[in-house]
């Protein structure tokens, strides 16, 4: 049996880290065992649904290296919802109900005070004909509800392990709202037995959804998939994720500077017993994935090894990689520059920092004039790869200076930071004019 996989964003809103951690790990699946990935666009809610936020979720996908083999969007497939619908009318498993939101609120008010748990009592299956008519009559219009079978539904669950769900203790989930619209859980339904899913990958929120999805992949007589509920994500100390952070856009982490492989090797590896290191790509990261390294213990989600990765990213970066970027922000000057500024980097926008130390201006920072000049007197005629050796040697034997002492004020008077690239490969790339300039005081 081939793998094959979905995610199904509602184009509602960006995707932010939770629900791209889905799409990850459904990916991730998939393509390691050499099977498919669906992008489903959950459009439903015509009202709501917009056409930006839909385009914004392919850029983010396509950005991030998850490009989907089939894509579908959801309202384009209102005749199959219809068709299932009819099929559980007519079957009795679902069946329509007309209470209005107050006259729950109360009932489950009333069966919490008694003692009882607050789930729907069934009393709609009780109506009789003119019952009904009556409601309708008054302009109330029903929601639908399926009628679960109250039993034990047990799965193998991949990140869980054997897991189950008492039907009887939940409410009948409602599948239609009075105004028609289908809710997510007949849609989806519906779209994996028609898409062939074999697989059915989220947050373990959903564990209990799935006992009353089962019972509606039953009902329509088709074979139920697999299923995996990966631990939730919590912040650094544990805590449920801010609402910022929770929220954190790929769209805002693109704009921020944070590289796609960062973002994948970071959401595809916290909580899993692997290291937590960059991978070589996103199809790499697919062929060591495994639930059996997922842990059950909430992921933490730590901004500072998102850093941590980031800058690892750069830092292996080839110089064939770099260039187009380095070219698009007017800063490519050459290999031998990118092999010397990369270890340096945390976002590719520093190299525009490491590019005017090159090219200036620079304002020098000149603590000790007497220093400098002294400097400027031993500084050898050609400055190549290997000149950085000579002339501090020169300056130590002339000024006494040592360590930190020799070092720094030469590295302030160049760059004008006191922390930088290597200063033996830089020295060549700023070249013998602009050193003599600077060691002078002069800007440039």
């Amino acid at each position: 049996m081939s793998v094959k996989v979905r995610f199904a964003p509602s184009p509602t809103g960006k995707l932010h880290v939770g629900n791209v951690r889905t799409a990850l790990v459904n990916w991730l699946f998939a393509k390691g065992q050499g099977g498919s990935f669906v992008l489903r666009i959950d459009d439903t809610d015509l009202a709501r649904s917009t056409q930006e936020f839909e385009d914004g979720i392919e850029t983010d996908l396509t950005w991030l290296g998850l490009v989907w083999d089939e894509r579908y969007n959801q309202s384009k497939r209102f005749d199959r919802y219809e068709e299932a619908a009819a099929r559980l009318k007519a079957s009795g498993r679902l069946y329509p109900c007309y209470e209005t939101s107050d006259e729950l609120d109360r009932r489950r008010k009333v069966q919490l005070s008694r003692g009882l748990p607050p789930i729907y009592d069934r009393a709609a299956l009780d109506l009789s004909e003119a019952e009904k008519a009556a409601y309708e009559a008054e302009g109330r219009r029903p929601h639908w509800r399926f009628k679960l079978d109250g039993k034990r539904v047990a799965w193998e669950d991949l990140a869980r392990g054997h897991a189950e769900v008492d039907t009887a203790s939940m409410s009948d989930p409602v599948l239609i709202r009075e105004d028609g619209l289908f809710l997510y859980t007949l849609p989806s339904v519906v779209d994996d037995i028609d898409m062939d899913i074999t697989h059915i990958i989220r947050g373990e929120d959903h564990v209990t959804n799935t006992g009353a999805q089962i019972e509606i992949f039953e009902a329509l007589d088709a074979k139920v998939p697999g299923f995996a509920h990966m631990p939730l994500l919590v912040g650094a100390d544990g805590a449920a994720l801010s609402k910022r952070l929770g929220s954190l856009s790929i769209s805002d982490m693109r704009d921020q500077g944070y590289e796609p492989i960062a973002i994948t090797s970071h959401l595809g590896k916290i909580g899993t017993s692997d290291n937590l290191e960059i991978a070589a790509s996103v199809e790499a990261l697919g062929q060591s994935f495994a639930f059996s390294k997922m842990g059950r213990s909430p992921a933490r989600y730590d901004t500072a090894d998102l850093d941590r990765l980031n800058a690892q990213a750069l830092h292996a970066m080839t110089y064939a990689e770099a260039q187009p970027r380095l070219a698009a922000l007017g800063v490519d000057l050459g290999e031998t520059f990118w092999d010397t500024v990369r270890g340096n980097l945390n976002k590719f926008a520093d190299v525009a920092d490491m590019a005017k130390i090159v090219t200036g201006p620079v304002t020098p920072v000149i603590e000790d004039a007497a220093f400098a000049a002294a400097a400027l007197e031993v500084l050898p005629d050609v400055i190549d790869a290997n000149a950085w050796s000579a002339w501090t040697a020169a300056v130590k034997e002339k000024t006494g200076a040592k360590g930190k002492g020799l070092f720094m004020p030469l590295r302030l008077a160049l760059t004008g930071q006191a922390h930088g690239p290597d200063m033996a490969a830089m020295a060549p790339l700023i070249g013998r004019e602009a050193i003599v300039r600077r060691l002078k005081g002069e800007a440039g």
